[in-house]
């Protein structure tokens, strides 16, 4: 069972919380689309190394095997310290914080993280794309260490709706999972995964662990952070094709197209053609819709 204690090392992006929960009740200036010049500007930041406790939790939580990651770090616990430093950068904008959903995400290691080693971070506000209806915020970051610069870009993507948004606009389908997807892993997520992710991540939004504030906010129960679907998709990758290897990873991108409500039983799926998928069976919904690239 993860710990509670793990929140200790939190303290930044439960900074960041607390930032993004101030500016929602403080006014803020109208969205006026392509005012600031993007790319923006880098800014730079430091981390501490995440403790061995809290890296093997994260492992395990996703379905992983913790000795798969032998002083190195998995690349996919980034959100853990990208969060604080991409929640600067939203704030930049014009859009209120607190309406923030993940939208989606892109890994791509260069080369190992050293475990143990201070993180060393960099970060700008990469795109905007607002069409009145939904704002996509999209934040790179780019993390490594003194023995390994550069060593994994992520991009990290959030929707916005806006009060602005007209309506009667046709919506996109909804994927579902092939036919011919192959089932990677099968997975229970059960009614504490939501806090116990928080726990991991610092991630505490409400919505992952308390019924009555998940509701509140208009659904029907507790729903899971979308990176941890991302967590366990990129597991399911390591364990069932890559026997361990996480340095074959080149590249993993993921779309966050439907709420998983907890608890659910899913799988996570690859196609011929490289589509990553966690979702409920063949032929059923999809809860992240991504792409996988190996080397």
């Amino acid at each position: 069972m993860t710990s509670p204690l793990l929140l200790a090392h939190q303290g930044r992006t439960l900074a960041a919380l607390g930032r993004a929960a101030l500016s929602s009740v403080a006014p803020r200036r109208a969205s006026t689309p392509g005012a600031t010049p993007l790319p923006g500007e880098w800014i730079e930041d430091r981390a501490p190394a995440p403790p061995p406790a809290l890296v093997s939790a994260f492992v395990r939580g996703a379905g992983g095997e913790p000795a798969h990651y032998r002083g190195i770090l998995p690349p996919h616990l980034y959100p853990q310290w990208t969060f604080s430093l991409a929640s600067r950068l939203f704030a930049r904008t014009p859009y209120p914080l607190v309406r923030v959903l993940n939208a989606g995400t892109t890994m791509l290691p260069r080369a190992p993280l050293p475990a143990g080693e201070p993180l060393l971070l960099r970060a700008r506000l990469e795109s905007i794309d607002d069409d009145g209806a939904r704002a996509l915020l999209t934040v790179r970051v780019v993390t490594g260490t003194r023995s390994a610069p550069d060593a994994l870009t992520s991009l990290l993507s959030a929707y916005v709706p806006l009060s602005t948004a007209p309506r009667g606009k046709p919506k996109r389908p909804r994927p579902t999972v092939p036919l011919d997807a192959h089932e990677l892993a099968f997975r229970r997520f059960g009614r504490t995964a939501g806090r116990d992710f928080a726990w991991i991540t610092g991630d505490v939004n409400p919505i992952h662990w308390s019924p009555l504030y998940a509701r509140a906010a208009g659904f029907k129960t507790c729903i899971l952070h979308g990176f941890a679907t991302f967590a366990a998709s990129v597991e399911a990758v390591v364990r069932a094709r890559l026997s361990g290897d996480v340095a074959r990873l080149a590249q993993v991108s993921a779309r966050f197209v439907r709420p998983l409500p907890l608890p659910r039983a899913v799988g996570v799926y690859l196609t011929p053609a490289g589509r990553l998928l966690l979702g409920d069976a063949p032929g059923g919904d999809v809860y992240l819709d991504g792409e996988l690239t190996l080397t």
